[in-house]
C-alpha cells in the first residue's frame, strides 16, 4: 500500500473510531462495503450494517450483501423500505431518489434511536459530490455522515483500498437500484422493476461485465462496453429472445455504450440537484 492511499485509510478508521456506536447503510456496492467493513475493524460490535431488500435492490446484490456481512463478522440486518407504498417515489419525478433515500434513512434512524446507535452512516465519496443526486440531500436531513468524503477518497481509492484489504467485491462493477432504468417520469412499480432485473440477468448470463438494460415501454435498450459488442452480435439471438420473453417488443443497443446515470442527459440545470459536501483533507 502506497503512502497515500495508507494515510487515506488511516483517516478513514480514525473518522469511523470517532463516532463510537454507527449504522452503516449497506448495498453490496464497493462504497458502503468499505465503509461497513472498516467500521467491523475497528468498533466491532458497535458497528451494524443495515440492508433494504425492497425491490428496487438486486437479489444479487442482496444475497452478496448477506454473505459479505457473514465473511466479515459484522452485525447485518436486512429491512423493507417502503418506498414503493410512495405516490411521489412511484411517479418517477427527478428527485426519485429523494424519497427512496428518506424511506431509507427513516428506517435507520429509527433503529439507531431504538438500538442506542449515535451515527447512520453512507457510502458516499468524493466523485458523488457535484452531480445530480437528490439521495444527498435525504442524507443531510438526517444527519448521515459520509466517512469515505472526509477521509478524502475517490472512486479509484476505494477500490485500490479495497484489493488492499482483500474484499471480495473490490471489482465489482457499480450497481444503481432499478429505479435508475427508467426515464424520469416513467412510473415504477414492482413488475416493472422485477422485469428490467430479470433482463439484466440475462446480460450477465452472457458474460457482459458492465451493463445497463434502460426501459421504455415497449423497447429494452441495453448499454454494454463498446469493447463488447463483439459479445453481442455473437450473441445477438439468444438475447434478443430472451428478453422478449420478458414482454420485451423491441431490444435495442445504445451505440454510445455503457455509462453511469444516462438518464440523467437530459436534464435541464434548474431539475438538476447538488450538494456541496466539503472534504477537510
Amino acid at each position: 500500500m502506497d503512502a497515500e492511499l495508507a494515510s487515506k485509510y488511516q483517516a478513514l478508521q480514525d473518522t469511523i473510531r470517532s463516532y463510537s456506536r454507527v449504522i452503516v447503510a449497506f448495498s453490496g456496492g464497493i462504497d458502503s462495503s468499505l465503509v461497513a467493513f472498516v467500521a467491523g475493524q475497528v468498533l466491532g460490535e458497535n458497528a451494524l450494517a443495515v440492508t433494504s431488500g425492497s425491490a428496487s435492490l438486486k437479489r444479487t446484490d442482496l444475497e452478496l450483501s448477506k454473505k459479505l456481512g457473514d465473511d466479515w463478522g459484522i452485525a447485518h440486518q436486512v429491512i423493507v423500505t417502503d418506498e414503493l407504498s410512495k405516490s411521489d417515489y412511484r411517479a418517477n419525478p427527478t428527485n426519485r431518489c429523494f424519497y427512496c433515500k428518506t424511506s431509507l434513512y427513516t428506517e435507520l434512524a429509527q433503529i439507531a434511536s431504538a438500538q442506542n446507535y449515535a451515527f447512520v452512516l453512507n457510502g458516499t465519496n468524493l466523485d458523488d459530490l457535484g452531480d445530480h443526486r437528490p439521495g444527498l440531500i435525504a442524507a443531510d436531513d438526517y444527519n448521515v455522515k459520509s466517512p469515505l468524503v472526509e477521509a478524502g477518497f475517490h472512486k479509484a481509492d476505494i477500490r485500490a483500498l479495497a484489493h488492499e484489504l482483500g474484499l471480495e467485491n473490490a471489482d465489482k462493477p457499480q450497481a444503481a437500484c432499478l429505479s435508475s432504468r427508467f426515464p424520469y417520469g416513467t412510473a415504477i412499480d414492482q413488475i416493472l422493476l422485477a422485469q428490467v432485473e430479470a433482463a439484466e440477468d440475462v446480460l450477465a448470463d452472457v458474460g457482459f461485465s458492465q451493463y445497463r438494460v434502460r426501459h421504455h415501454g415497449e423497447v429494452a435498450r441495453l448499454e454494454i462496453l463498446p469493447e463488447e459488442f463483439p459479445l453481442a452480435i455473437r450473441h445477438h439471438a439468444d438475447i434478443e429472445k430472451r428478453i422478449k420473453d420478458l414482454g420485451y417488443r423491441f431490444i435495442a443497443m445504445d451505440m454510445g455504450g455503457f455509462r453511469s446515470g444516462s438518464l440523467n442527459e437530459g436534464l435541464q440545470p434548474e431539475q438538476i440537484q447538488v450538494v456541496n459536501i466539503h472534504s477537510p483533507h
